[in-house]
């Protein structure tokens, strides 16, 4: 079974995500990217959609134009776990 993070957990593993906002609503995590155009957008979605399978953890996200909105949680544990954290740094790394 999948862990939530305790309030210490969330609180570092927040301060270490700088451009990550916290819904505390849904005990998760968002970030909105912005890329040149549609295609720049849609490939970054590719290469997160790779990465998601690999990780078995796919996040919420939407797209409109050059804008990519991304909502992580764990469900299974009712709200951030490790697994989100660890996600958003891959993420991070494949903007940039």
């Amino acid at each position: 079974m999948i862990e939530a993070l305790s309030e210490e957990e969330r609180r570092d593993a927040l301060d270490g995500l700088e451009e990550w906002d916290h819904d505390e609503a849904r005990d998760a995590i968002t970030r909105r990217f912005s890329f040149a155009d549609f295609s720049e957008a849609f490939a970054f979605m590719a290469r997160v959609a790779l990465l998601a399978e690999k990780m078995d953890h796919h996040p919420e996200w939407s797209n409109v134009y050059n804008r990519v909105d991304i909502l992580l949680t764990t469900h299974d544990a009712g709200g951030l776990s490790t697994r989100d954290i660890v996600m958003a740094e891959a993420i991070d790394g494949i903007a940039g």
